[in-house]
């Protein structure tokens, strides 16, 4: 293969902002974002999912600062910043510490210490962390007449690591808030401050010694600091989209937004795509806590309204050991996000929602296999619904979701207080379409009423009403749906409509009614 002919270099996992300028890796020019930042000066904190490239900003901050100007040729960054100015930088790293071996936090922090020390000539190794750090930074300030960059990636995994273990947790937490504490203590001598991560803590718990910090998190100037616009792939990727179906990766994997109008891709999933060429879920496989799955299942959470969940903006700063609400935790790990924002007389709301096909069928397939289990039978479970939207064949649907329900273990229902409610079934049954692929809608709202889950897949809508058997039945449901003519909003669709009335039973937690219609 000629030189010509060779594919472009896709950043996949670089997050060294040097390697990937000067290995000739394709880049999606965010050093904008880092100049208005540098510029202003003063101390941030910033929070995006797992694999959305935070590391790589963070870096490219530090060669800022440091006056690498090889590094920014061509950029935005290039003929906006003081260049003759090297600022020294205090970066730190907790990715590598695991936050359920004690110890291995301090240990950890103090050799990144250390190596700093070492590369910079100051004295005084034989310090607890907290007593380097804070003798670190006023001896560069010192040193180098210029105040000093702090920068903090993935500020907060020790405490994420260990939330199944309280104590650890808090422990780890409680360290943290010490050191952070040290930043501001040595306010005269830092410039300039980013504190990056998946979670925001509460003020009170883990800055009550750091609570200068701005937060850019839903700061529209940043909404698009980590993530690929539709713009970065027409500019940066294009050769590499040709053959591949942009409206599909359009609704595979765009969406994510905060604060601002525009959404964006996560780049894991754009590069890995680029790469392999197959619509697979990247991110997902890579970047989803097992803890998120667990937790989930412990708080009895129903599936069917996660996708426009409401929450209030304090809501996600109360975030902390042993008060995680489950709203800010799938919203900071990236399985919701922002849809719509309502500044309200007492505060801003927002409505978040699943941000693409891929989150919405990924994690309700895994919410599922933990009901259900996973492994074959539950792939081949879910070709067979797939066939049967397809067909349009309704008695086969019906027997489908009765095996679906009976396969449910005895046990969970015995734990589990919703598994007498009718939003229990409509759960396991959003979960069920959802983790096939179809583009399903709980609670749909229309001029005459609101249907409980409303299914498009495959040309063919399915418009289901819930009732529990001692309330009316499928008669009733299907009664409903007739007179408040839900049908009426997909009719313009032109696609052929399923009424669908189904009845459960608390005591045999299973389908005792089944009524359809087509239009």
């Amino acid at each position: 293969m000629s030189i010509a002919n060779l594919r472009p270099r896709l950043p996949i996992g670089i997050q060294t902002f040097r390697t990937l300028r000067e290995e000739g890796y394709c880049y999606v020019d965010k050093t904008g974002f880092a100049l208005q930042l540098a510029l202003y000066g003063g101390y941030y904190f910033l929070s995006r999912p797992r694999r959305f490239g935070k590391s790589l900003f963070l870096d490219t901050l530090k060669e800022l600062f440091e006056g690498n100007r090889e590094l920014f040729e061509g950029l935005k960054a290039d003929q906006g910043w003081d260049w003759s100015v090297r600022r020294p930088v205090v970066r730190l790293d907790l990715a590598t510490v695991n936050g359920t071996v004690p110890g291995d936090l301090d240990a950890d922090l103090g050799e990144q210490l250390r190596a700093i020390q070492a590369a910079e000539g100051v004295d005084r190794l034989d310090e607890t962390p907290r007593g380097r750090f804070r003798h670190l930074i006023r001896s560069l300030h010192n040193r180098h007449r210029h105040r000093v960059v702090v920068l903090v990636d993935e500020y907060d995994k020790p405490i994420l690591d260990a939330l199944h273990h309280p104590d650890m947790a808090k422990t780890n937490r409680n360290y943290l808030r010490a050191l952070y504490s040290v930043i501001k203590s040595c306010d005269a001598h830092v410039r300039f401050c980013l504190l990056t991560g998946v979670s925001k803590f509460s003020r009170v718990s883990l800055f009550s010694g750091l609570n200068n910090l701005r937060d850019i998190t839903l700061n529209p100037k940043y909404s698009s600091n980590c993530g690929y616009s539709e713009s970065d792939l027409d500019s940066v990727f294009a050769p590499e989209l040709d053959g591949l179906d942009r409206a599909r990766i359009r609704d595979r994997y765009n969406g994510y937004r905060w604060g601002g109008e525009e959404r964006v891709y996560n780049p894991f999933d754009v590069l890995l795509l680029l790469w392999d060429r197959e619509f697979k879920p990247w991110w997902y496989e890579t970047a989803t806590p097992t803890f998120l799955i667990e937790r989930l299942a412990e708080e009895e959470v129903p599936w069917h309204i996660l996708d426009g969940l409401r929450a209030s903006e304090q809501l996600f700063s109360t975030f902390d050991v042993g008060r995680v609400a489950p709203e800010a935790l799938l919203f900071q790990t990236g399985h919701l996000t922002v849809a719509e924002r309502e500044d309200l007389e007492d505060g801003i709301t927002y409505r978040l929602a699943y941000p693409n096909r891929e989150v919405r069928q990924s994690l309700n397939r895994s919410l599922l296999d933990d009901l259900l289990g996973a492994g074959w039978k539950r792939d081949r479970e879910r070709d067979r619904l797939i066939h049967a939207l397809k067909t349009g064949n309704l008695a086969r649907l019906k027997e489908l979701l009765r095996e679906l329900l009976a396969g449910i273990p005895q046990q969970w229902h015995g734990r589990n207080a919703m598994a007498d409610c009718k939003g229990f079934y409509a759960s396991v049954l959003y979960g069920h379409f959802s983790a096939a692929g179809a583009d399903v809608r709980a609670e749909v709202s229309s001029s005459t009423g609101r249907a409980d889950l409303c299914v498009r897949a495959f040309g063919r809508v399915y418009v289901f009403e819930f009732k529990m058997h001692d309330r009316g039945g499928d008669p009733a449901a299907m009664a409903q749906m007739n007179a408040k003519y839900y049908a009426a909003k997909y009719e313009a669709l032109g696609e052929p409509i399923h009424l669908v009335g189904v009845a459960f039973d608390a005591k045999t937690r299973n389908l005792t009614g089944f009524i359809a219609q087509t239009i």
